[in-house]
C-alpha cells in the first residue's frame, strides 16, 4: 500500500485492487487491517479508495460473513447486496494500442485513436481473432477500469448581493427594452439575501438560465452549485393523519410488541389478522412508541405494487422521518434514501426485500407485512431469505421482529404454535362488517350452456350491478399478455422460444410473441412455420384480452389494466392505483400485484377469473399459494360500510385450497395442508437444499449434477431423502440446460461442509462454463 493511503483506509471502504494474473482492477472491500501480514508471497499494492468514509459498518460486515455461510454465498457478494445498486462498481474495458506496427483490421478497429471502448459481444469474429493475435505479440493490451456510478445531485442556488439603493441604481441604468433584466432585478427585491434554487426563479419568472449569468457577471448576485437530494415522495399527496382508535385485539398486539421493545428482546411476533382487521394501524402505532424512544424503525412491504398505499400511510403519519427503498425508486432516488438513513437524517426505512439492508442505527423494531410472500426470497447469489435477515439484525440490535399476515406461511404458523414465536391473533374486521361473501362458479358447467368462458353468466350479471350501483370492483388473472400460447390446428405446432423449453406467448399491445423467461421476442405468425398452414389459434386467456372483452360487453366501464407489462415505466404503479382510489376508473383488472394489501372504500366486488393457475404447477407449495392468493384478494371486498362480495371461477371447486378458501377457513386449512406435508417428507417437517448445475452443453449440466449426487450422498445419514438428479422443470432458459438435486433432511451437519466445498470449487467450475447454484430452503423446486 502506497503510503499516502496508509491512513486514509478503515474498514468498511471500498478500494480498487489489481487481480489475478492479469492484474486487471476490481473493486474489493476492506474487511480487516493487519500490522504485519505473515503472508510470505508478493502482495499487491492497492490502487486507489473510493471513498471518503466506511459504507459498510462493522453490522453489515459481520452480517456478510454470517449471510456467506447461511446462504451458501461469497462473502463480495452479500457486501454488494447491502448496498444500493448506484454504489456497485461499473467496469469499463479499454484496449489500448501499444505498436503501429499492426495489420488493417486492428487499424481499423482503432481509426486513428489510441484507445478504444472494447466490448468483445460487439466485435465482428474476424476483427476479434485480429486483436487477440495481436496482444499475444504485446502490440496491444487490455486495461480495466473502475467506475464509482453513485453520484450526488447538485442544484444551482442564487443570493441576491445587492441593497435597495443598488437595485434602483442599476436598473435606472438599464436601456429601456431589456424587459428580462428588469424582471430579475424586481424579482430580487422581493427576495433579498435569500438562497433560492435558480430552477425555482426560472419557473417563476420564465426567465432563461442566461439572464442569470449576466446577472452575475453584472456583479447583482451570486450563484453556487450545492448538494440536494433527489425525493420520491415530491409527487405523493399526503395529509397528515393521527393515531386512530384502536380496537381491543389491536391494542393487545401493539401492547405486547412495545413492552418486548422496551426490554430490548429479539422476541418475534406472528400478527395474524384477518383481512381488515387493522395490522397496518398496529404497526404505525408500534413505530409510534419506538420513536419516543429515540429508536428507529424499519418496515418491509413484499413488493413494489404494495409500497403506493402503504408509504402513504406511513409517510402521512411519520412525515420527513420517513426514507423509501424500493425497486420502483430511480438509482439517484435509491442513493439518496441510502446517504438520508446512513446520515441519521430518516428513522423509518419503508422498503422491499433489500431494504433489509437499510444502514439504521439503534433499531427499535423490524416489521415484515404480508410475511407469507415469496417475493421475501432472493433468487439469485446471495439467496437470502428477508425473514432470516430480520431475525440475524433483531439479535444484533436486541429488539422484536414482527411478522404480520392473514394466511401466515405453514413454516411460521408451525413455529408459532410451537412457541418458537409469539402469536397474535386479531380475528374480527375494524369496522365490524363480515368477511365478504364467496360463491365458487365451476366452470366445467359453465361450458355446457356458455360460449363465454373467461366470463361466468353470474361474474357477468354481478359485474353489471356493481357498475349501475357506481361501485369498483377488482378481477385477478394470474397471466398477463393477450394468451399463452400459439398452436396450429392442421400440425399441432407450437411456436417456442427458441432459447427456453417455453412456449412464446402473444401479446397484443406490441403485436409480438414473447418469452417471459429471457425476453425473446418475435413477429406474429400468420402462417404456421411448420406447415405453412393458416389454421393457427391463440390458446390461454391473458389479461390484455380480458381488458378487450370487458370493454366489448360493458362499454361504457373505465378500465385500468395492471401487470408487468403495464407498469414498467417509473412511477406506472402509484399513478394507476391513485386513479383508481379517485374513481377515475370502475374496474381494476390485473395479476396476482393487485391481490395483497389494496384498500380502497368503495371495492364491493372482486373477482377471481382462473383459481386453478398455480394449482397445475408441480409444487408442493401450489395448495398453500393458492389458497393465500384466494384469501388475500378476497380481503380487498368490502373494507368500508359497504357489503363485500366474492365470485371466484375455477375448473376444481372441490380441491381443498379453493373449498377453504371461500371459507376463509385458514385453521382448517393450516392442519389439512401440515398433515399432507407430513405424508410427503416437505417443509417445515423437513429442511430442504437444492444444488442446480447449468450449462451451455446438456450433457455437461448432466455429468456435474450425478458427480455432486455421487459425492453428496457419501456426507448424509440414512434419514435424508435425495430427489434426482434430474432436468429441472423447465429444462432449458437462455439457452443454457438446468439439472438439480433436492435434499430433504433434519439435522445434517456434514453435508454443510461438503457444500461449502461445493461452493469455492465452482468458481473453477464456472471458467470451464458450468454455474453451479446452491439455494437453502428453496420456495419452489421446479
Amino acid at each position: 500500500m502506497d503510503e499516502h493511503l496508509k491512513d486514509r483506509i478503515t474498514v468498511g471502504m471500498r478500494v480498487v485492487v489489481p487481480f489475478g494474473k492479469g492484474n486487471r482492477l476490481i473493486q474489493g472491500f476492506v474487511v480487516r487491517i493487519f500490522d504485519n501480514a505473515k503472508y510470505q508471497g508478493e502482495l499487491k499494492k492497492i490502487i486507489s479508495v473510493i471513498d471518503l468514509a466506511p459504507v459498510l459498518n462493522e453490522e453489515c460486515l459481520k452480517m456478510a460473513e454470517w449471510m456467506a455461510r447461511d446462504t451458501f454465498s461469497f462473502r463480495i457478494s452479500c457486501m454488494q447486496a447491502m448496498l444500493p445498486s448506484a454504489m456497485r462498481a461499473q467496469y469499463q474495458k479499454k484496449l489500448v494500442l501499444l505498436s503501429k506496427d499492426v495489420n488493417g483490421d486492428v487499424k481499423t478497429f482503432f481509426s486513428g485513436e489510441n484507445e478504444k471502448d472494447f466490448d468483445e459481444q460487439k466485435i465482428p469474429t474476424k476483427i476479434l481473432g485480429q486483436l487477440i493475435k495481436a496482444r499475444q505479440q504485446n502490440k496491444v493490451e487490455i486495461r480495466y477500469l473502475v467506475k464509482d456510478r453513485a453520484r450526488v445531485k447538485k442544484v444551482n442556488v442564487i443570493k441576491s448581493v445587492l441593497t435597495s439603493a443598488g437595485i434602483e441604481r442599476e436598473r435606472a441604468a438599464l436601456r429601456a427594452n431589456a424587459d428580462n433584466l428588469k424582471r430579475l432585478l424586481n424579482f430580487l427585491e422581493s427576495h433579498s439575501q435569500k438562497m433560492i434554487s435558480q430552477l425555482q426563479v426560472e419557473k417563476e419568472t420564465g426567465l432563461a438560465s442566461g439572464v442569470f449569468q449576466t446577472a452575475e457577471k453584472k456583479g447583482w448576485l451570486v450563484r453556487k452549485k450545492i448538494e440536494q437530494y433527489r425525493d420520491p415522495r415530491e409527487h405523493l399527496a399526503v395529509k397528515r393523519t393521527v393515531p386512530k382508535k384502536l380496537t381491543f385485539q389491536q391494542n393487545h398486539a401493539v401492547e405486547a410488541v412495545v413492552k418486548e421493545a422496551k426490554n430490548e428482546n429479539a422476541t418475534v411476533f406472528l400478527l395474524q389478522g384477518v383481512t381488515g382487521s387493522g395490522k397496518t394501524e398496529v404497526y404505525l402505532q408500534v413505530i409510534a412508541n419506538v420513536l419516543m424512544n429515540k429508536k428507529t424503525a424499519l418496515m418491509l412491504v413484499p413488493e413494489i405494487a404494495l409500497t403506493p398505499q402503504m408509504v402513504e400511510r406511513v409517510t402521512s403519519r411519520f412525515g420527513k422521518k420517513v426514507a423509501l427503498l424500493h425497486s420502483g425508486l430511480s438509482n439517484g432516488e435509491r442513493f439518496d434514501e441510502w446517504r438520508r438513513i446512513e446520515k441519521n437524517e430518516a428513522q423509518v426505512v419503508v422498503g422491499a426485500r433489500s431494504a433489509i439492508f437499510a444502514p439504521l442505527k439503534n433499531i427499535g423494531i423490524i416489521i415484515i407485512d404480508e410475511e407469507h410472500e415469496t417475493s421475501y426470497k432472493q433468487d439469485n447469489m446471495p439467496r437470502y431469505h428477508a425473514r432470516d435477515v430480520a431475525k440475524w439484525r433483531a439479535v444484533y440490535h436486541h429488539c422484536p421482529v414482527l411478522l404480520g399476515s392473514a394466511t401466515p406461511s405453514l413454516e411460521s404458523r408451525a413455529r408459532a404454535q410451537k412457541g418458537v414465536y409469539r402469536w397474535l391473533h386479531m380475528d374480527t374486521r375494524i369496522n365490524k362488517q363480515p368477511l365478504p361473501q364467496v360463491t365458487v362458479i365451476d366452470m366445467r358447467q359453465e361450458a355446457h350452456f356458455s360460449n363465454n368462458m373467461i366470463f361466468s353468466k353470474t361474474m357477468i350479471a354481478s359485474i353489471q350491478q356493481t357498475l349501475q350501483r357506481n361501485e369498483q370492483i377488482i378481477l385477478m388473472l394470474n397471466r398477463r399478455g393477450y394468451s399463452s400460447f400459439m398452436m396450429c390446428r392442421d400440425c399441432g405446432f407450437v411456436l417456442k422460444c427458441p432459447n427456453c423449453d417455453i412456449s412464446l406467448t402473444l401479446h397484443m399491445d406490441t403485436h409480438s410473441m414473447k418469452c417471459h423467461y429471457c425476453g425473446h421476442e418475435e413477429p406474429i405468425p400468420h402462417v404456421c412455420p411448420s406447415c405453412n398452414g393458416k389454421r393457427i389459434r391463440y390458446y390461454g386467456t391473458g389479461t390484455q384480452q380480458v381488458e378487450a372483452e370487458l370493454q366489448k360487453i360493458f362499454n361504457k366501464a373505465r378500465i385500468l389494466r395492471m401487470d408487468v407489462d403495464t407498469t414498467r415505466r417509473k412511477g406506472a404503479h402509484t399513478q394507476i392505483l391513485n386513479k383508481f382510489g379517485r374513481h377515475e376508473a370502475d374496474i381494476l383488472l390485473g395479476t396476482q400485484m393487485i391481490a395483497k394489501g389494496l384498500d380502497y372504500p368503495n371495492v364491493t366486488l372482486v373477482g377471481v377469473l382462473n383459481a386453478d393457475t398455480a394449482l397445475g404447477m408441480a409444487d408442493f407449495r401450489a395448495s398453500e399459494k393458492t389458497f393465500q392468493l384466494l384469501t388475500q384478494v378476497s380481503g380487498r371486498a368490502g373494507r368500508a360500510d359497504k357489503k363485500g362480495e366474492v365470485i371466484i371461477q375455477t375448473y376444481n371447486p372441490d380441491h381443498y385450497a379453493i373449498r377453504l378458501a371461500k371459507e376463509q377457513n385458514y385453521e382448517f386449512f393450516f392442519r389439512k395442508e401440515m398433515s399432507i406435508r407430513h405424508q410427503g417428507v416437505y417443509p417445515p417437517y423437513y429442511y430442504t437444499v437444492q444444488i442446480t448445475a447449468s450449462s451451455r452443453d446438456e450433457g455437461q449440466a448432466a455429468k456435474k449434477m450425478y458427480q455432486i449426487y455421487g459425492e453428496i450422498k457419501k456426507h448424509l445419514s440414512s434419514k435424508a431423502v435425495i430427489l434426482g438428479p434430474t432436468p429441472q422443470a423447465v429444462a432449458r432458459i437462455n439457452n443454457r440446460y438446468f439439472y438439480q438435486i433436492i435434499v430433504k433432511y433434519k439435522r445434517e451437519n456434514e453435508m454443510f461442509a461438503y457444500l461449502d466445498d461445493v461452493l469455492h470449487k465452482s468458481q473453477k467450475d464456472e471458467r470451464n462454463g458450468i454455474k453451479i447454484m446452491i439455494d437453502r430452503e428453496p420456495l419452489s423446486f421446479v
